[in-house]
C-alpha cells in the first residue's frame, strides 16, 4: 500500500470511496435507508468538499487505486475517514490515523476530535480516544447515532 498527501484532483475518487465505505456496511449496524441518506453527502454537502480542498489528508493506495483516507479540518479535527469495503479491518484505518496523529503533533496541536460512527468509533478506542458523548443527528431527514470523541496528543 502506498500513503500519500491528498490532492484536489484527487476529489472524485475520494467520493467514489466514501460511498463504497458506506454502501459496503452491514444493515444490521445502519438501514439502507440510513446509507442511502449518508453516502448522498459526497455530493450533497459542501463541509464534505471543504474537508478535502481546505483541510489536510492523506490516502493510501494500491496499485494505482485509492482504497482509504483521512482528513482533518479544521486542523485539530478529524472530518473524513473512510475505507472501501473490501479493505476495511486490514489496518488501513490504523495507518491512517496514526498519521493524523503524528501531522498534528508535530504542528504542535494539543488535542484531536471527531464525530465517529457507530463502526469506525472502536477504532478510535484501540487508539486510546475517548467518547465525550453519544450524539444523535438527523442528515437527510433520518436520525443517526454517533460518538463525539478526543484524543490529547500533546503532553506537556
Amino acid at each position: 500500500m502506498n500513503l500519500r498527501q491528498i490532492t484536489i484532483k484527487d476529489q472524485l475518487e475520494l467520493k467514489k470511496v466514501y460511498f463504497d465505505s458506506i454502501q459496503s456496511l452491514n444493515e444490521k449496524t445502519y438501514s439502507q435507508e440510513q446509507k442511502t441518506a449518508w453516502s448522498s453527502q459526497a455530493w450533497n454537502n459542501s463541509n464534505f468538499d471543504k474537508s478535502i480542498t481546505k483541510g489536510k489528508g492523506w490516502l493510501l493506495s494500491k496499485e494505482g487505486i485509492i482504497i482509504a483516507f483521512a482528513t482533518r479540518y479544521p486542523q485539530d479535527r478529524i472530518a473524513l475517514f473512510y475505507c472501501k469495503g473490501k479493505f476495511q479491518r486490514k489496518g488501513c484505518g490504523s495507518k491512517l490515523l496514526h498519521k493524523l496523529e503524528d501531522e498534528a503533533k508535530k504542528e504542535g496541536l494539543y488535542s484531536l476530535s471527531t464525530e465517529a460512527s457507530l463502526i469506525s468509533y472502536k477504532l478510535f478506542l484501540k487508539n486510546k480516544w475517548k467518547i465525550t458523548r453519544k450524539e444523535k443527528v438527523i442528515i437527510n431527514n433520518i436520525f443517526f447515532e454517533r460518538y463525539k470523541m478526543t484524543k490529547i496528543i500533546k503532553v506537556n
